[in-house]
């Protein structure tokens, strides 16, 4: 694609009109058509049949059976995770839980990784990596005596793009290492690490990986099992379209359910749950890694937005975030690079997920001011970096275009100078 007639929105209209996913945005609830919605990377739009699907739910089973209905939602985690894997992880049946949340699925992940690895005490992450992740290993490291290492992936002559290669990695890893934990989509930059390369490497050591998949699920192929994961966390609620909240998922590889333990020993991963056991026994399948009862009202939210990613199909998601983030970097170097913007995002599109990120020393301003006077909406994280998204079922290319324009139009006039923060903690 060349940079000439991505600057035309006539050739973004083209781009709808061959768009083989173009179908799904009506099944979209949008209020405002006007609306250049950039932010589907931290909260997916709300799909109509998930209004229908919940309240069938609690019409139809919540209602009338009561305390019966549990009789066929009480396994409802597991063919749930299994929809989540077979749409967008590459993960056979049996290997995903939907379940919790992201950050405790984490915790439960690192505990078990750490006994498997029981004599040792080095682990790595970095920098760049979303905070939850981070906080997390700092209190596993306190509380255990344990070697935390934090790579400087935010040092620009360390890491492009805080992007994580295995040629960076491996100056870190040794036999004392019990695991490494990196996202596949940096949160911030919207790098994309090599899953397969990496845990390839990190196996060389004898260590396992956790790979954070939240900010790619929904948008681009990751082929779990044909890269070899062990462990994986992510969200359902970016680019997955679930709701704010919905429960996250966790992918525990075959090979590594029976070996590996976790710190909290709920009562739905015990083997005979209702013999009521003085005695944890954990369950040999992917239930072993289950807490407490599922949210039956989560899992349908999520079962309704992952049926339209598996019948839109991954490889078709994946090829509209590249071909929508190309655009945006053309139109980035048609309007914005002059304007005193920077890209943080490689572009490569097989380096990067379906957002960018976009520097500058106003972004805070920028983007409280694109929501309030340009009907565009992106999200702002710290220090000075604006991430626009394309999340391929609900936004269109022209959605894209209008947004960068407006983006363009509000800064070259200095609009942005008139906006008054009001100390929103959410940005």
């Amino acid at each position: 694609m060349s940079a000439h007639p991505v600057i035309s929105r006539e050739y973004a209209l083209e781009l709808d009109a061959k768009d083989p996913l173009a179908k799904f945005r009506d099944r979209f609830v949008i209020t405002d058509p006007n609306i250049c919605y950039l932010d589907g990377n931290s909260l997916g739009r709300l799909p109509k049949q998930t209004v229908e699907i919940v309240n069938n739910f609690m019409v139809n089973e919540w209602g009338p059976e009561m305390v019966d209905g549990w009789s066929h939602w009480i396994d409802e985690a597991q063919p749930t995770g299994d929809l989540i894997g077979r749409s967008t992880l590459g993960a056979a049946a049996g290997q995903v839980l939907a379940c919790d949340t992201t950050s405790v699925n984490f915790y439960q992940l690192v505990g078990a990784a750490l006994h498997a690895r029981p004599d040792r005490k080095t682990i790595i992450i970095d920098a760049a990596n979303f905070p939850t992740d981070r906080y997390i290993l700092q209190g596993y490291a306190d509380r255990m005596g344990l070697n935390l290492i934090t790579i400087n992936n935010e040092d620009e002559s360390l890491s492009a793009h805080e992007r994580i290669t295995p040629e960076i990695l491996e100056e870190y890893l040794s036999d004392d290492v019990a695991f490494v934990t990196l996202e596949v989509i940096q949160y911030r930059s919207g790098a994309r690490n090599d899953i397969k390369a990496i845990t390839d490497l990190v196996r060389k050591y004898g260590a396992l990986t956790i790979w954070d998949a939240s900010h790619a699920v929904g948008a681009i192929e990751m082929n779990l099992d044909a890269n070899g994961v062990d462990l994986a966390v992510g969200c359902t609620y970016k680019y997955g379209n679930s709701g704010p909240g919905a429960p996250a998922w966790l992918y525990v590889s075959k090979q590594m359910q029976k070996e590996l333990q976790v710190p909290i020993q709920g009562w739905f991963a015990q083997r005979d749950q209702f013999e009521m056991g003085p005695d944890f026994e954990k369950s040999p399948d992917i239930r072993g890694f289950q807490i407490a009862s599922p949210s039956i009202i989560g899992l349908r939210c999520i079962q309704s937005a992952f049926s339209m990613i598996e019948e839109a199909g991954i490889g078709a998601i994946a090829a509209k975030c590249a071909t929508g983030t190309e655009m945006m970097i053309s139109l980035y170097d048609a309007w914005l690079k002059d304007l005193g913007f920077t890209l943080n995002t490689s572009r490569n599109a097989n380096e990067r997920g379906g957002h960018i990120s976009l520097i500058h020393p106003e972004a805070k301003r920028i983007a409280a001011a694109l929501r309030k006077f340009a009907n565009v909406i992106p999200d702002y994280r710290v220090p000075n970096s604006i991430r626009v998204a394309i999340s391929p079922l609900p936004t269109s290319y022209v959605e894209v275009w209008d947004g960068f324009e407006r983006l363009r139009d509000l800064v070259s006039t200095r609009q942005y100078e008139k906006i008054q923060l009001d100390g929103n903690r959410v940005t």
